[in-house]
Order: structure tokens, then C-alpha cells, then sequence
């Protein structure tokens, strides 16, 4: 297992659990939104207010597909299951592991769901999203972990311990 990747809603924790893993494993962290923001010199609401969804997916596919590293962790974009080569490409890169949080929770956590930057249509509910994307992350996802009521540092701590059953 050369890399390790984490998947899941916005809001699930993945830039912070990433970080706290990529520290206590001794890797590199690498997050995909950071990515896209850096090569495009733009905040993603701006990219996908501007661009459209559909443009945007593209777009995280296409970075996405560049991604060549090794002994790091992976923060990945909500939207990244959208793109089936994306997540083909994620796979060979390592282990996805995804960091499962209930809906009520995403919500508590996401208050700024305007300027988040999240890949929604106009007029779409969180629910709508959460439910259309639990199938997707659950597919793709080697390992799953139930985040509900744990800290950071808690799920990173059970993080750790499950790796031993990735591929």
C-alpha cells in the first residue's frame, strides 16, 4: 500500500484527518482541492460558479489523472466518485478509505455551503447530495470508517489501526 486516500462528503473530515495521518505515519499530504485552487488561481466556488459543474469535474479529473506519488496521503474533493477514470487512477495509486460521517453531522459542519465550493446544481439540497453520493464512496471505498463522534485525532488513531487491511 503506497499511498493512502481518503473519500467522502464535504465536511467529513478528510483535509483534517488527512493531515493528522500523514504527520503520525510520517508521509506526505497532498489535498486535491488545494490542487485545482493553486493550478487555477482561483477558490473552487469561483471555478464552479464561473465554469459550471460539469467543467469543474473535468477539471478534478484531469488533475486527478496527473497525480503520481508515492507514501503520501490523498485528500480528495467530495465530487471526485463522479469521475469513473478518476477513481480508476485513484485505485492503482493506493488504498481509498472512506471517512463516513451521518448526514446531521455534515450539516452542523458546513455552514458556508454557498462559498464552499461544493460541486452541486443550483437549487439541490445537502440531503439530496448526501444520498446521491453514499453509493458512490461506498463502492469505490476499500475501507470504510464510521467517523460519527469521534475527534480527528480519534478517527485518525482507528484510521491507523484498519490500514493493516488495505491491499
Amino acid at each position: 500500500m503506497s499511498n493512502i486516500i481518503l473519500i467522502g462528503m464535504p465536511g467529513a473530515g478528510k483535509s483534517t484527518v488527512g493531515v493528522l495521518l500523514a504527520k503520525s505515519l510520517k508521509r506526505a499530504f497532498l489535498d486535491t482541492d488545494l490542487l485545482i485552487q493553486a493550478r487555477e488561481d482561483q477558490v473552487l466556488c469561483d471555478i464552479i460558479q464561473e465554469r459550471g459543474i460539469e467543467e469543474f469535474l473535468d477539471l478534478e479529473e484531469l488533475i486527478i489523472r496527473e497525480i503520481v506519488v508515492q507514501d503520501t496521503v490523498i485528500a480528495t474533493g467530495g465530487s471526485v466518485v463522479y469521475r469513473p477514470a478518476a477513481m480508476a487512477h485513484l485505485q492503482r495509486l493506493g488504498c481509498l478509505v472512506y471517512l463516513n460521517l451521518p448526514l446531521a453531522a455534515i450539516a452542523q459542519r458546513i455552514t458556508n455551503i454557498q462559498t464552499r465550493g461544493i460541486a452541486m446544481p443550483p437549487g439541490q439540497s445537502l440531503e439530496a447530495l448526501y444520498a446521491e453520493r453514499q453509493s458512490l464512496y461506498r463502492h469505490y471505498a476499500d475501507l470504510t470508517i464510521e467517523t460519527t463522534g469521534m475527534t480527528a485525532e480519534e478517527t485518525t488513531t482507528n484510521l491507523t489501526r484498519m490500514l493493516t487491511k488495505c491491499r
